[in-house]
């Protein structure tokens, strides 16, 4: 198993030889429900051998290349550490599979390259945020985007209050005593401090994420991804006094993060960053409307796919559901349209994509309707 990347996605575009097969399937994550998707992987890679017959295999050729696959269907810790989807690539000589935190609908092709358009959404429209998480006793950041997040090492960020301030002569718990009342006056207050309620206490604080915003600067240096903060309420605003990171939303989690794992952190941080990438997906439409009939957009395939190949695409929709089927040249620049996959035929849309992707273009991975000019592919082309 392999954690599907854009540098995956890389090698699952290169010209391979012989037949690729590409496998598309729902999986679950509850082991009650593990039996249905063995069952379900077993009738796939039954289809994918009479697919391979089909395209001219021997019954042995076809049984050879789907061999690497058939020890999952008897693995049952392979069953127990599902996500939401499975993705299974196999080729004369190659094989990879990926377990994905993405619903996959059930697919099954057999063409000269392997199908991926399926996996675009994980890479798609550049949805990647930041979370960093705070506490007095403990700092994570992670990294996250719409299906995944991970933790990052912070070697050089300190991991908590007291460790930002060992050498603090103040580090232990913060109380202190008035002077001695003068003979004649009222008796001074006395008062203990813990938390925020004092100055010291505030300044302590202060210092400590200024430790720890210099070392996200570090870490974040040249990003533009947006950073959601975690935290007790009193804590989030003291940090946002020191912050020099540029995309900090406004909004954070609210609540002592120490007892949150990475994946509900995730849960409630996508939710206040997903406006944010709907806003990009929108500007980005505008954007097609507004430079509509200059030149600089097309939603016509054949002009689409050379651009894409080329790396002249700054951003390409395309609909997701849907293929294309067809040919392309790249010495020629020609696209062959058919309306049915025809050997040596691939998803044109796919391949768009793809190049897109791999030449630093945004994707965005839509719904049909949601396509720009009712078409199944919309570019707007760089300048």
């Amino acid at each position: 198993m392999e954690l599907f990347t854009r540098n995956e996605l890389s090698i699952l575009t290169e010209a391979r030889e012989g037949p690729c097969v590409s496998i598309f399937m729902p999986t679950h994550r509850i082991p009650s429900e593990t039996s249905q998707d063995r069952i379900r992987l077993k009738n796939l890679l039954r289809q994918a051998q009479e697919a391979l017959q089909k395209y001219g295999l021997r019954a042995s050729e076809a049984q050879a290349l789907l061999e690497p696959a058939e020890p999952l269907l008897t693995q049952l810790p392979f069953w127990q550490r599902q996500k939401d989807g499975l993705a299974m690539f196999l080729a004369p000589q190659f094989y990879r599979y990926y377990l994905l935190p993405a619903p996959l609908e059930e697919l099954l092709v057999v063409t000269d390259r392997f199908h991926l358009k399926p996996l675009l959404l994980l890479l798609s429209g550049d949805e990647g945020f930041y979370i960093l998480a705070l506490s007095q006793n403990q700092v994570r950041v992670l990294q996250g985007s719409r299906f995944r997040v991970s933790e990052i090492d912070l070697a050089e960020m300190p991991q908590s209050l007291a460790e930002a301030l060992k050498y603090d002569e103040q580090e232990k718990q913060l109380q202190f005593h008035t002077g001695a009342p003068k003979a004649g006056a009222d008796r001074a207050a006395i008062f203990h401090g813990h938390g925020v309620g004092t100055d010291d206490a505030k300044d302590r604080i202060l210092r400590y994420f200024r430790q720890i915003d210099k070392g996200l600067q570090e870490l974040l240096r040249n990003q533009q991804a947006p950073l959601v903060l975690a935290g007790v309420d009193y804590l989030l605003p003291i940090y946002q006094e020191v912050n020099s990171y540029g995309n900090l939303i406004d909004q954070g989690i609210i609540g002592n993060p120490e007892g949150l794992s990475a994946e509900e952190l995730h849960a409630q941080a996508w939710a206040l960053v997903k406006p944010y990438f709907e806003q990009s997906q929108h500007q980005a439409a505008a954007k097609y409307q507004q430079l509509a009939g200059t030149g600089k957009t097309s939603k016509q395939i054949r002009e689409i796919v050379p651009a894409a190949y080329h790396g002249r695409i700054e951003t390409l929709f395309v609909a997701v559901g849907k293929q294309q089927w067809g040919t392309f040249d790249p010495q020629g620049h020609a696209v062959a349209v058919h309306p049915e996959p025809e050997p040596g035929d691939q998803d044109l849309l796919d391949l768009a994509a793809l190049h897109t992707l791999l030449k630093g273009g945004s994707v965005f991975a839509v719904k049909p309707e949601n396509v720009p000019d009712g078409s199944l592919l919309a570019a707007v082309f760089r300048c």
